[in-house]
């Protein structure tokens, strides 16, 4: 394809861009050549990253769209080459299955973006126009030389799907990337994981293998808080026999996560200002400079700009943390990653505690989507580990959530069900599995027994155990 060919503006020639789509999704590949023909731009193709790669050299492309999935050498590994060998290109990224660690590498791996599967239109257009200005103004990611490891995700239980989370993950990889000088601040109710985002940032950067050290800045009595993060030498107050190290020397060249930053107390948050600034500080007691290698990460459930305008939270140690702040959204805003989330957890606790659980009724999800959790993950971490230990069939079914459930209820005043017929359906099932729970309960699964107790005939009782995919051999 010839690039040197453009197209005519009032009489002067203007020559188009190209973008290269490496993609073994036909469809994709169609509907981005499609829309990229329609905006001016000459398209070229590849179904391999072979292929792309002999074309990224011979077209000479403005911008790259790759999938990350694809048969042979993957888009990642496609991506460290083509940042090895044209660090100005822009690559955008692509996938169907969008997690943590593609998106943390993704960044890393110096790509412009990372895009979730179904692709947005508006997004897509948007994107590519920022790359393209990007590189026109010589402003672009070159990605790492060493490849970082990292397999934090099933310790620490960041997980999520939403565009929300995808954007937090591409955050995280970009952060991971940059000196330990750069603080980090992260804001958010509690219960939405900040603690998980800090140990994230840590485990995926280039000082991973140094310790994380993390600190609640209300947990600590306001009295031994300084000697708990900048130590003590010895004699320097009645008790102290022997030198004590703080948190920031623990911490070396890892991390110290200062949790609930928005409580410090006014003159640490004047020492912890300095410690930014010069990187050093010294002992209580002491006379000897104490250097700070460690990355800063603070984390607060204030509104610290609000703390800011009453006096409580300093200025200037706002703005020296106001560097790289991301926020974490309540599960409420996020709820499309209720079912992944409440899946991950009855799997880690079905693992726990040893049962066999196989997933949620369609009456207990529907629950579970409806609530707004004002504890967050948290708050629906527990909810699930409740039910795990109150479960003897292979199914969460609604009568495990019956605390809860009177919470959402009483958060909710009614179930959010504007037709009769439905609202009336809903309780008439939350009744029946219930009542025949706890039937089958009193009598050890024995149908026959629970039907006549329950003034029913056995086949009805058994339609009912069918209809709402009651397991009866759980109670024997």
């Amino acid at each position: 394809m010839d690039t040197t060919k453009g197209i005519i503006a009032n009489g002067i020639e203007v020559l188009k861009q190209k973008i290269l789509v490496i993609d073994d999704d036909e469809g994709i590949v169609y509907a981005l050549r499609q829309l990229f023909t329609k905006d001016g731009y000459e398209v070229a193709t590849a179904q391999n990253a072979s292929s792309g790669l002999q074309l990224i050299s011979g077209e000479k492309p403005s911008l790259v769209f790759m999938d990350i999935n694809m048969p042979g050498m993957n888009g990642l590994d496609t991506l460290r080459k083509v940042k090895e060998n044209y660090p100005g290109l822009p690559v955008i990224m692509i996938t169907g299955f969008g997690t943590v660690e593609t998106a943390v590498r993704a960044m890393q791996f110096g790509a412009f973006d990372y895009l979730t599967k179904p692709l947005d239109i508006k997004q897509v257009r948007k994107v590519v126009s920022e790359a393209l200005a990007n590189m026109e103004n010589g402003s672009f990611p070159t990605g790492l030389a060493e490849p970082i490891k990292a397999e934090f995700i099933d310790n620490y239980e960041l997980v999520g799907k939403s565009a929300q989370m995808q954007k937090i993950y591409k955050l995280i990889g970009s952060v991971s990337t940059t000196p330990n000088l750069t603080p980090v601040l992260l804001l958010g109710e509690s219960g939405t994981g900040k603690e998980l985002v800090a140990r994230a940032i840590h485990s995926y950067g280039q000082n991973k293998d140094e310790p994380f050290v993390a600190i609640n800045c209300t947990a600590v009595p306001e009295t031994l808080l300084e000697s708990e993060l900048f130590g003590y030498e010895r004699g320097a107050f009645t008790g102290a026999d022997e030198r004590k190290l703080g948190k920031f020397e623990i911490a070396r060249s890892g991390t110290i996560f200062l949790d609930e930053i928005g409580d410090l107390p006014i003159l640490l948050q004047q020492k912890l200002l300095r410690v930014l600034q010069e990187r050093q500080f010294e002992r209580l007691g002491g006379n000897e400079l104490v250097s700070v290698t460690a990355r800063v990460i603070a984390a607060t459930n204030k509104d610290i700009s609000e703390e800011v305008n009453r006096g409580t939270f300093r200025r200037d140690l706002f703005y020296r943390l106001n560097v790289m702040v991301i926020h974490l959204p309540a599960l409420r805003e996020r709820k499309e990653d209720i079912p992944i989330l409440a899946s991950y957890f009855l799997a880690k606790y079905s693992k726990r505690m040893r049962k066999k659980i196989s997933g949620f009724s369609d009456e207990a999800m529907r629950i579970l989507n409806s609530y707004d959790y004002p504890g967050n993950v948290r708050e629906l971490e527990n909810i699930i580990e409740r039910a795990v230990i109150l479960s003897k069939l292979d199914m969460i079914t609604p009568d495990l959530l019956m605390d809860f459930s009177f919470r959402y209820d009483k958060a909710n005043e009614l179930p959010v069900i504007t037709k009769f017929a439905d609202a009336r359906k809903n309780a008439i099932d939350r009744f029946e599995i219930g009542f025949v729970i706890e039937a089958l309960k009193r009598h050890h699964g024995n149908i026959t027994a629970a039907a006549k107790d329950s003034g029913m005939t056995r086949q009805n009782f058994q339609r009912l155990v069918a209809k709402h995919k009651i397991k009866v051999e759980k109670f024997r």
